[in-house]
C-alpha cells in the first residue's frame, strides 16, 4: 500500500491528512509536508492519522521529529486517531504506546476537537 498526504486548512491549523502505511519508505513524504508547511510559516498542524493502517519504526521516528520541529519553532502539533479508534486501540496508538511515546503527543479523536482551542487532548 502507498502513503498519500492531503494539505488543507481549518482555522488556524494547517491540516496533513495521512492515508496508508508510514514505514521506511513511504514516511519520508510526512517528514517533508511537515518541513514544508514549518518552511510556509505555519506553527499550527495537525496530522490525521485516522487512515493510517500501518505504522513502523520510522513512521514514530517522524512523529517524533515533527513534534521537536514544532516546539523548536514555539508551534503546536495535534494528532488525529478517531474516537473508537482511540478507545480500541488504533494501530498508531497502540504503536506510540508500545514504545512508551503516545504520552509526548496531544491526541484528539477528530478534525472538530484537534482544532477546538478549547478542547482538551485525550488521556494517555
Amino acid at each position: 500500500m502507498t502513503l498519500k498526504v492531503w494539505e488543507r486548512e481549518q482555522g488556524n491549523w494547517a491540516v496533513l491528512q495521512v492515508c496508508g502505511e508510514m514505514d521506511l519508505v513511504t514516511s519520508p513524504a510526512v517528514r517533508q509536508r511537515v518541513h514544508d508547511a514549518v518552511a510556509d510559516g505555519r506553527r499550527s498542524l495537525v496530522l490525521d492519522l485516522g487512515e493510517v493502517r500501518f505504522c513502523d519504526s520510522s513512521g514514530v521516528g517522524v512523529l517524533i521529529a515533527a513534534r521537536r520541529l514544532m516546539r523548536s519553532c514555539q508551534g503546536r502539533l495535534r494528532l488525529i486517531l478517531p474516537a473508537q479508534g482511540a478507545v480500541e486501540g488504533s494501530h498508531v496508538n497502540r504503536v506510540l504506546a508500545a514504545l512508551g511515546v503516545r504520552r509526548l503527543f496531544e491526541v484528539y479523536p477528530d478534525l472538530e476537537s484537534a482544532t477546538d482551542e478549547t478542547s482538551g487532548p485525550l488521556s494517555a
